[in-house]
């Protein structure tokens, strides 16, 4: 009621009768349900330590290629190479067992690898290539099969913490003699290059977005031991640090490669920093399974096995067991063709437009890859650019923009205008689709069916919020205008950013701009590719953007700072501007509180609680106006073995690291003949390709 409530108050204010107006209005209801769709997986779910556990044991084994080059002295012996107790993958937890070593993972992306200077912004490409390189304090991506009581971070490079009685701070132990991929020794100088550098230097903006406040405000860090460092915090157990030490914003870099050329540690420039390891400069040091040993430009990247990796499985063989990952650089549409057809092994069936073809391919028994769909967890939202104070440098059009973007009429309006029945046909047909009103998803932990606003659609309704807001076709052409105080009574015109690489997003932009005109509102679109989009979306220069949503309306424990404007730069519809100033709007304030609470406390119960009330909260103010959502297919070639069932292709990361890839592998008699460099292994920093012992 409270909604008719307020639409009769602005219907007064504008002198408009509001009983003329309050009869097209249709009011909110709870979400309509999802069509049943059978096709989706489940996962086993286990506890956390029945995964993997730290310890020594009595003897290790490495690839026979591999111990050429420890008897020709190429390489230290296996044992030396890994740490005292390395990270040991429980048999019991591998679907299909300990493996054999040999063959290759095939990849096709439509990334480019920018660089690999991953804590200076520089993209590898992605598709997996980061996840294969890079590994982090905690891990996220096997969370899907942990179960509920047990849900949080697994170990990895932090292979233990402990809270100090008051929870005020953490200490975190490392683990102990593992190396870098060239031999260099991991430690805490790592921890506190990354720390100091990357994330408190405000010239720097690593490729994960780590800020201060990913780890909350105020929060520092001090250096105890060789591998030991201790977080102190501002509140008491804020137990989201052990997902934010996860993929990607706790991934320490090598910083005996970085420092000599950050400025503040011997280099010249910020700039310098950035580029001082463009695409072409190979073997990088990684803490990863695989090391990028080749680059062909616009044709593939690979891979090679890391002889210093750091995790075995029970019989004490040396991960990983396959040897190389290629990353062909071709388009997103194309990995999902490839991996159906075989020619690729692995996709993330992610565009629904792929679907029925995919599915109508893998349903034959010869087919190479097999198919399996997870939950409806990906989903898009229509976000607008909150700002009311400059950032991005506004021009009086789009100010405007702005203003009626604040304006819940207007945001009511937007939301009616989109028949999200139809918007989910457009993409594909069939029972895979589902209205998405925004906020969290159905299904997810923390999701609540009564807390969750959703506006049915209606252009009769559309049109009488868009009055409402003040905006009335004046000049006839059938476009809405702004008052006459507004830019002159111009027709209200707004720009759409959507992102070209993925026909997904380019459909749904498209969907957007035609609903609105049928409502009466001119949508132009500001098409850009991944990078440029990425920087249009930082800079503030946009008014609204189709944005596929990310892990925190998913688990909420990933990310927990960005489902509000906690900080300056946290809620990506609403930065601040360049003094750091934001004007939050009243029902802002208000989510701040509940995030901040929900971060405070580890009572499962009041967490649930103000879950409710932020998802209430958020939908009932069209924080973010939901289009649509669907699942995911993980494709995956069938000569693979340890896929765990149910893997979803995203959820709290992504498939690449929720199949735990070190440890997959491929049967002898169906190996292939793929290696592109057999017998090898990476070489020197900065050398490129692969040494062998010949």
């Amino acid at each position: 009621m409270r909604h008719v409530t307020r639409a009769a108050s602005a219907a007064l204010l504008l002198g408009v009768a509001p009983s003329v107006l309050l009869a097209e209005i249709v009011g909110p209801t709870t979400p309509p349900p999802a069509p049943d769709f059978e096709a989706q997986g489940e996962p086993i779910f286990v506890n956390r330590d029945e995964v993997f556990t730290f310890r020594a044991l009595d003897s290790y084994n490495e690839p026979d290629f591999v111990a050429a080059f420890v008897e020709a002295g190429l390489l230290p012996p296996v044992e030396e190479r890994l740490p005292a107790e390395p990270l040991v993958f429980s048999a019991g937890n591998m679907p299909d067992g300990i493996g054999v070593y040999g063959d290759v993972m095939r990849h096709v992306i439509g990334g480019r690898p920018e660089g690999w200077n991953y804590w200076a912004g520089q993209s590898y490409g992605w598709g997996g290539i980061d996840i294969a390189m890079a590994e982090c304090l905690t891990r996220t991506g096997p969370l899907f099969m942990i179960n509920p009581e047990d849900l949080l971070p697994m170990p990895n490079l932090a292979r233990s913490w402990d809270w100090s009685e008051d929870g005020m701070s953490l200490s975190v132990n490392l683990i102990e003699g593992a190396r870098w991929s060239d031999g260099e020794p991991f430690g805490t100088h790592d921890i506190d290059f990354y720390w100091n550098h990357v994330v408190m230097d405000p010239n720097i903006t690593p490729l994960g977005g780590a800020t201060p406040s990913t780890f909350g405000e105020g929060t520092t860090l001090e250096i105890t031991g060789p591998y030991q460092f201790v977080f102190n915090f501002t509140t008491p157990f804020p137990e989201q640090i052990l997902f934010a030490m996860a993929y990607g914003t706790f991934c320490p870099g090598p910083s005996h490669m970085l420092a000599p050329h950050h400025p503040a540690t011997g280099g010249e420039s910020y700039e310098g920093f950035t580029s001082a390891f463009p695409p072409d400069f190979m073997n990088f040091p990684v803490m990863g399974a695989w090391v990028a040993v080749e680059h062909r430009p616009d044709e593939i990247v690979i891979l090679r096995r890391n002889p210093f990796y750091w995790k075995v499985d029970e019989a004490g063989n040396q991960l990983p067991y396959l040897n190389e990952n290629h990353y062909r650089l071709s388009t997103w549409a194309d990995r999902d063709v490839q991996a159906v057809a075989g020619t690729g092994d692995f996709s993330n069936l992610e565009q629904p437009e792929n679907f029925v073809a995919a599915l109508r391919q893998a349903a034959d028994e010869d087919a190479p890859a097999r198919l399996a769909f997870g939950p409806r967890t990906i989903g898009y939202t229509l976000h607008m650019n909150f700002s009311a104070n400059g950032w991005g440098a506004p021009d009086e059009r789009a100010q405007a923009i702005r203003e009626l973007n604040r304006d819940l009429n207007f945001r009511i309006g937007v939301t009616q205008a989109l028949d999200r029945v139809r918007i989910g046909d457009s993409l594909v047909r069939g029972p895979f689709t589902t209205q998405y009103p925004g906020g969290l998803y159905p299904g997810t932990s923390f999701y609540d069916e009564e807390s969750t606003v959703f506006f049915p659609y209606s252009l009769e309704s559309a049109r009488a919020h868009f009055e409402m807001a003040g905006l009335v076709d004046t000049d006839g052409d059938g476009f809405l205008n702004h008052p006459a105080d507004v830019m002159g009574g111009a027709n209200v015109q707004i720009t759409l950013l959507n992102n070209v690489d993925f026909n997904t997003d380019s459909n749904l932009a498209e969907a957007v701009v035609t609903m609105m005109e049928e409502a009466g509102l001119r949508v132009v679109l500001q098409s850009l590719s991944g990078n440029d989009v990425d920087a249009v979306a930082i800079g503030g220069g946009w008014d609204w953007r189709v944005f596929r949503n990310a892990s925190e309306l998913i688990t909420v424990v990933q990310n927990t700072t960005e489902l509000a404007p906690l900080g300056p730069q946290t809620m990506r519809s609403h930065y601040a501007n360049t003094d750091g100033e934001i004007v939050l709007m009243p029902f802002e304030e208000e989510l701040n509180e509940i995030i901040s609470a929900f971060m405070a406390t580890r009572d499962a119960e009041e967490r649930a609680e103000l879950m409710q009330r932020y998802q209430q909260v958020y939908t009932e103010n069209l924080y973010g106006i939901g289009l649509t959502a669907y699942p995911g297919a993980l494709i995956i070639n069938k000569r693979f073995s340890n896929i765990p069932p149910g893997a979803p292709i995203f959820m709290f990361n992504w498939a690449e690291d929720n199949i735990i890839r070190e440890r997959v592998w491929v049967a002898s008699d169906a190996q292939g003949d793929f290696e592109v460099f057999p017998e090898s292994l990476p070489a020197a920093p900065g050398t490129r390709g692969v040494i062998t012992t010949n």
